[in-house]
């Protein structure tokens, strides 16, 4: 028997923000990565978790079930977020892989509805030295030439020659993964153009600061240093915060170890989600 159904929210600009619900008990909001969707990013997770919490999937502005909108700064996608959380209706947990992570932080900065915060590899931009900079250049300027010639699921793949391993990427192809999330590759150029000329609000120390949930930094033990580097960043800056490493993963980890994954959550939410 499912348990699946779904939950819309109205953004400030008029904007329907959707995502599926799983599972039964505290509540969980999963922000994804900025490739995929929410259900594409988190669905490999679910049979581990959907016994213990109630697993909200909501995906970015014209993604997934969300209505579309060309306005996709980085302020704007937090605000999102933060509208969905807060019409929950009691309190909740973020997870956030990537990008998500860095919205998950943000977004517990503004919300009192937010017990603890659980961001798998944030990426600090502001932190990428000259090398990692050139990286996501080329990888961003690859992804736009395939794109140009109609090829969506390759451009995808191109760009997640950032932060994935190769390995990783030909597991995530062989999962279907970039054909599915091909279609989102306008969508996804379009907001790391607006994402270059913003600030991210979560490379601002005030913000970290801010936050008074516990916040566990999860980290793949194989990962690239840029993300390394943003989770020690990250775990130094919050009041309650701190890295959890977990071995043998690296970023495509909701991809490709959804099960040590959803047990680094598990251990993390399950004792802070209980009422005293």
């Amino acid at each position: 028997m499912s348990n699946h159904r779904t939950h819309y929210v109205t953004a400030s600009d008029g904007v329907t923000i959707g995502g599926t619900v799983h599972g039964q008990g505290p509540s969980l909001v999963f922000l994804q990565g900025v490739i995929g969707d929410g259900d594409l990013d988190w669905t490999p997770m679910l049979g581990h978790l959907t016994e213990k919490f109630t697993c909200h999937l909501p995906s970015l502005r014209g993604r997934g079930l969300s209505g579309s909108h060309p306005a996709l700064g980085t302020t704007r996608l937090i605000e999102d977020a933060l509208t969905y959380v807060d019409s929950i209706g009691q309190p909740t947990g973020l997870v956030g892989w990537s990008g998500g992570g860095t919205f998950a932080l943000a977004v517990a900065a503004q919300s009192d509805a937010v017990t603890a915060v659980a961001p798998f590899e944030p990426g600090i931009l502001s932190l990428a030295d000259e090398d990692v900079q050139a990286v996501i250049g080329n990888a961003i300027a690859r992804a736009g030439e395939l794109a140009g010639q109609g090829r969506l699921a390759d451009a995808a793949r191109a760009f997640a020659a950032f932060p994935f391993h190769d390995e990783e990427i030909a597991a995530a192809d062989e999962a279907g993964y970039f054909e599915a999330a091909g279609r989102y590759v306008p969508n996804l150029l379009n907001l790391l153009q607006q994402a270059m000329t913003s600030d991210d609000p979560t490379a601002d120390p005030a913000v970290l600061g801010a936050i008074s949930a516990p916040v566990r930094v999860l980290l793949g033990s194989d990962t690239k240093p840029f993300f390394t580097t943003s989770a020690q960043y990250v775990a130094n800056h919050v009041p309650h915060g701190h890295v959890h490493a977990i071995p043998g993963v690296a970023h495509a980890a909701p991809l490709t170890h959804p099960a040590a994954l959803a047990e680094a959550v598990i251990e993390f939410f399950a004792p802070a989600q209980q009422p005293a």
